[in-house]
């Protein structure tokens, strides 16, 4: 059975910085592209940033370039996201993402499996 667990969320102000987990367990997590998503109350569900299996290749939504660092440890099965510079339109429950394969879809709808989600709350 797939499971992903985030962990890293809460609050900070402004300025601050987070360090969001996702466990994975159940499939083979080297052999699957990954991503964070984020959800924000009353909008759409959007992408954060994604990496290849090996982690050489990675995408980031443009606005979020520069602050946010998608990263994985294969040996460990764990996807991070290092957020930095975090601002209040950053809130939003985070979500980690497995594809059901190396491909890394180009919409949140592609992904297979999803963890439950770490809420983030950036105060000003």
């Amino acid at each position: 059975q797939v499971q992903l667990v985030e962990s890293g969320g809460g609050s900070v102000q402004a300025g601050g910085s987070l360090r969001l987990s996702c466990a994975a367990s159940g499939y083979t997590y080297s052999a699957a592209c990954m991503g964070w998503f984020r959800q924000a109350p009353g909008k759409e569900r959007e992408a954060v940033a994604t990496i290849s299996t090996g982690g050489t290749s990675t995408y980031y939504t443009d606005s979020l370039k520069g602050r946010f660092t998608i990263s994985r440890d294969n040996a460990r099965n764990t996807l991070y996201l290092q957020m930095n510079s975090l601002k209040p339109e950053d809130t939003a429950m985070y979500y980690c993402a497995a594809s059901s394969g190396p491909w890394c879809p180009g919409n949140w709808v592609g992904y297979s499996y999803w963890g439950r989600g770490t809420e983030v709350t950036v105060s000003s």
